[in-house]
């Protein structure tokens, strides 16, 4: 394995204050950084100060949109120690998406051991508070100087880190949500189980009308039929029917959430019933008509655990538990942060220690 060269800051940053962090206002001190050349493979892992760098005009992530990212999670728990949550699922879950995007795959465990130093390193910076973390952002661009449609022959791989609170205004409290039924995010075939800026970009349209209306969020449709649910904006959906948890099955089209994967996986352990199949946007609300409808929640990185208290469909809103969280998003919140914080055993090996404070 290649060794990652470590350079320090002079003059480290002051530190934000923990009540106003936001999220994704304020970066640490370092970064983690590597490159490729067609040839040499991917070379010169390294720690360096945070800060800007040079790219080329004619830079081919600029003009056609060869990147990738992932959302990862560190956290201080109570009894002091750095952990991060999912390591190796999220990394993997990285090299998924570069071969979707024709980016060379990556050695996921030199990346977890680069990203491993740069938490340490950047320890100072995670944050203890209810609701806090420092979220982990890996990410590849092709920088190419080259105009004219290929997969790149050069790229770069960062990975900065952000100390974060919420990821929404509300906090864990029930959001509402729009059903979009006339813009689309991703068809089957194309980058929508890919995390790249593309499908990002994709959402903005529907997701700013969205607010201007008074919702959060966005519920995407399938492209073809406007029928069957697919995700929101930033996470994957959830809904509890009858005492089962539906959740849309991995279609091609749809972002395998790492949230969503810990739900499904806890649902087997506690023995709830869970399905990944299709799920129209009609049975849900017919389900609501029948009151089989229980509860609605989001599953994401950035929030975890987000309840959703109306769904509003072609003008027709319905209200969700009483616009209360319900005892089950709010039992998954609490276990999931419970292991992130340390306060309950990670019994399914998810979390990995980086260091001691």
């Amino acid at each position: 394995m290649a060794e990652i060269k470590v350079t320090k800051v002079t003059t480290p940053k002051e530190l934000p204050p923990q009540d106003k962090l936001g999220f994704g206002h304020y970066f640490t001190d370092h970064m983690f950084v590597m490159d490729y050349e067609t040839g040499k493979g991917w070379h010169s892992p390294r720690i360096e100060p945070y800060g800007d760098f040079d790219l080329s005009p004619a830079a081919m992530i600029l003009h056609y949109g060869q990147g990738i990212f992932e959302g990862i999670k560190a956290f201080k728990t109570d009894d002091d120690r750095v952990v991060i949550f999912r390591t190796r699922d999220y990394l993997a879950r990285f090299n998924r998406s570069a071969d979707i995007l024709c980016i060379p795959q990556m050695d996921t465990e030199l990346l977890r051991e680069g990203l491993h130093k740069l938490v340490e390193l950047e320890k100072r910076w995670v944050p203890k508070g209810e609701g806090t973390s420092l979220y982990v952002r890996p990410f590849v661009i092709a920088d190419d100087p080259y105009v004219g449609v290929k997969s790149s022959d050069r790229y770069k791989l960062f990975i900065i880190l952000s100390p974060v609170g919420a990821y929404y205004a509300e906090g864990f409290n029930p959001v509402a949500i729009k059903v979009e039924d006339h813009y689309v995010r991703a068809i089957k075939g194309g980058l929508g189980e890919a995390k790249t800026p593309a499908n990002y970009a994709a959402s903005l349209k529907a997701q700013i009308e969205a607010k201007k209306e008074g919702f959060a969020q966005v519920l995407w449709l399938d492209a073809c039929e406007r029928k069957y649910i697919e995700e929101v904006g930033t996470m994957n959906i959830c809904f509890k029917i009858g005492g089962k948890v539906i959740t849309p099955a991995l279609n091609g089209s749809i972002l395998g959430g790492m949230t969503r994967r810990t739900v499904l996986e806890l649902c087997k352990d506690w023995g709830v019933p869970a399905e990944e199949r299709a799920i129209s946007i009609d049975e849900v609300f017919e389900a609501h008509a029948k009151g089989q409808l229980e509860e609605v929640f989001g599953t994401g990185t950035a929030a975890v655990i987000s309840p959703v208290g109306e769904l509003c469909w072609k003008g027709h809103k319905i209200s969700i538990h009483d616009n209360k969280t319900g005892p089950f998003a709010q039992k998954l919140f609490d276990h999931v942060t419970g292991i992130q914080s340390g306060k309950i055993a990670d019994k399914f090996g998810w979390v990995d220690e980086v260091t001691k404070i």
